[in-house]
């Protein structure tokens, strides 16, 4: 497996772990409840892509972002990384963190009347799009050419259509894996993230003591 494949496949892997669209789904259920199937096809959609906007937008812009604040690439690795493994930490204790899930009034079972609100929040933002989102997307960008930005934005792509057709087969997910299935496999998510984030933290600090 060469180079391009093996990064493809690590970022796809850090996006699925943070997004975990296993788990989302049953969260998806439980907001959409009362929607009919064609509002909650319609919900999925306009979610993803409000999330894959936002993410490419960040993806894109890391450098100049960075330049306007004043923010070096290993700091952002170290606090991103610490981010991103809180995240994941959570997930192994069988928690959902506050900086990656809705508030409890947005996770309340009546959707807004229009499909269109909930698909921006909270689903597009913060469950899709959230900070430890933001940051995976951003840490791998950060100093990236524009060939491999491409692979990060193909990568988080192809996770958002996961992400789709986890949603709109979210009542088969529910019912064919349980809620211990779903448990099970938030917390192998969460160990991935965890490794992940302190990968993101050894990187910076790697970086920090070159410049150092």
């Amino acid at each position: 497996m060469d180079n391009a494949a093996v990064h493809f496949f690590t970022v796809f892997m850090a996006f699925f772990a943070i997004m975990n669209p296993i788990a989302n789904a049953s969260l998806f259920l439980g907001l959409t409840q009362d929607c009919s199937d064609a509002d909650r096809r319609l919900i999925a959609l306009k979610s993803v892509t409000t999330a894959f906007i936002i993410v490419s937008v960040f993806a894109i812009a890391g450098r100049e972002i960075f330049s306007i604040f004043g923010i070096t690439l290993p700091a952002f690795k170290i606090a991103g990384g610490a981010m991103i493994g809180l995240i994941g930490y959570h997930m192994l204790q069988g928690e959902r963190s506050s900086l990656h899930s809705p508030s409890a009034d947005a996770s309340a079972p009546n959707p807004p009347s229009s499909p269109l609100a909930l698909a921006l929040t909270p689903l597009g933002i913060p469950v899709l799009a959230g900070p430890g989102t933001i940051a995976t997307a951003m840490n791998f960008a950060a100093g990236s050419s524009l060939s491999q930005i491409a692979y990060i934005l193909l990568a988080f792509g192809l996770m958002c259509l996961v992400t789709y057709l986890a949603f709109i087969t979210c009542q088969r997910l529910a019912l064919l894996l349980g809620q211990n299935g779903i448990n099970v496999i938030s917390k192998l998510m969460g160990l991935i993230l965890t490794v992940v984030g302190v990968q993101m933290i050894i990187d910076g600090v790697l970086a920090l003591m070159k410049t150092g």
